[in-house]
């Protein structure tokens, strides 16, 4: 039987880092930058589609990347 794997929620530093081509560093600093413009606290999730809102990137394109 094999298990059926769900499409992610949120996405990590190593995301950023490949959509955006940005150093590990640079990602980390972005999804702290999300963190602080939504008023979360240091350790909560980012949403897939709360880094898209805020980078104006689309949710589908992103979505198709991270499932390749």
């Amino acid at each position: 039987m094999q298990k059926i794997i769900p499409n992610r929620m949120v996405i990590f530093a190593r995301d950023v880092q490949n959509i955006t081509g940005r150093s590990e560093r640079a990602s980390r600093l972005l999804l702290q930058r999300i963190r602080q413009a939504l008023d979360k606290k240091a350790g909560q999730f980012i949403s897939i589609a709360e880094f898209c809102r805020y980078t104006g990137l689309s949710e589908e394109e992103v979505r198709s990347y991270l499932n390749r």
